[in-house]
């Protein structure tokens, strides 16, 4: 990963840094040598990958607010004085969006206008990762692999959030920071959209590896809603090491063709149906079951979803370099020295993730 080096010594500022992946993507640049400042709310859950890997005693600064909140977020910005931001804070479910579906609007296109329109009163180059959704594509179920330039969309108020959000930053980044003056601004914008993650330190609700560790480390038969659906599965250092290439890529005033959007998900022989997910999952967890589930009145969600990921692979030369396995493997092994462990603290575990993925270079 000779990318990491251009984040050392540098600012970077890294928003919903308390969640799932923004907690990672802290924990590795921190060890890469940034300094990192967080923007994001408290936790919502108990336990959670922030808390318990201790990701708060390696940043340079946070602040706990809400992305909605634009005055504050707009201080924090001009205080972290960043060279590079990553943008993850968001409403990242889809059952939770049928629910919130206003909250789930403001939050993930108003916020992310917010993040930009604080970069634009600051004035001062910066390259910016945003971070939306593989769900921003028009999902009309074919089996064929989403590319960057199709259609987005949503059927299910998350994914049309993300869609929107899409468009909200294209027209932000023509409007006030054109790739063909960005010699003037110096402000460099993409967009990412990522597999379905998984990985150590995840507690959500409604996500199936979670689900399954609640289940399996309570001696409970996993409840599994949509077994036939259809994933790009992969490790969450899998779509940070892209996002992580792509802003260095950037920086280094590699072409305008960067600023645009990026697929970064699983090789094609890594999707697999849920059921598939959680027969490896129980195996590697050395026991369990699980049971479909049929939920009346259940929301719409989509049954298949595949990534393209050519621009990635032939343009940054990305690719991904665990195997769903390796993936399943790796998951495992952090949840159960999770709940075996009397150690305060899991950053050693994410620690030796890092390491382990970076092929054990320093």
């Amino acid at each position: 990963m000779d990318a990491m080096s251009n984040y050392k010594g540098k600012n970077v500022f890294i928003t919903g840094h308390t969640g799932f992946k923004g907690s990672w993507l802290s924990l590795w640049l921190s060890k890469a040598g940034a300094n990192v400042f967080g923007y994001s709310l408290h936790p919502d859950t108990i336990p959670n990958n922030y808390t318990v890997s201790s990701v708060a005693e390696l940043l340079s600064g946070e602040t706990i607010a809400d992305i909605r909140d634009k005055n504050t977020l707009r201080e924090s910005i001009k205080k972290a004085d960043p060279d590079f931001v990553f943008h993850l804070a968001a409403q990242p479910l889809v059952r939770k969006s049928y629910h919130c579906p206003v909250e789930t609007f403001e939050t993930n296109v108003i916020g992310s206008l917010n993040v930009l329109d604080g970069l634009h009163e600051r004035g001062r180059p910066c390259s910016v990762i945003m971070v939306t959704s593989d769900k921003c594509y028009e999902n009309n179920g074919q089996i064929w692999r989403y590319r960057e330039n199709d259609p987005v969309g949503g059927y299910d108020p998350y994914s049309a959030s993300k869609a929107a959000a899409e468009i909200a930053i294209s027209s932000y980044r023509q409007s006030f920071f054109p790739t063909e003056s960005r010699d003037d601004h110096g402000v460099h914008i993409a967009t990412v959209r990522a597999g379905n993650v998984i990985g150590g330190g995840d507690w959500a609700e409604d996500r199936i590896i979670p689900d399954a560790v609640r289940a399996l480390s309570s001696g409970k038969t996993i409840s599994v809603r949509n077994p036939n659906a259809i994933r790009p599965w992969q490790h969450v250092l899998e779509p940070l090491s892209g996002y992580l290439m792509l802003g260095a890529s950037m920086s280094r005033e590699e072409g305008p063709e960067f600023c645009s959007a990026w697929n970064f998900g699983p090789l094609s022989g890594d999707e697999c149906r849920v059921s598939d997910l959680m027969d490896l999952f129980c195996k590697e967890w050395g026991c369990g079951n699980w049971k479909p589930v049929s939920l009346v009145d259940a929301p719409h969600e989509a049954s298949v979803l595949r990534l393209s990921i050519d621009k990635a692979t032939h343009m940054l030369h990305w690719a991904p370099r665990w195997s769903l396995n390796e993936a399943i493997k790796r998951t495992a092994a952090w949840y159960k020295k999770y709940h075996s462990s009397n150690e305060e603290s899991m950053q050693d575990a994410c620690f030796a993730d890092i390491e382990a993925y970076r092929g054990g270079t320093p």
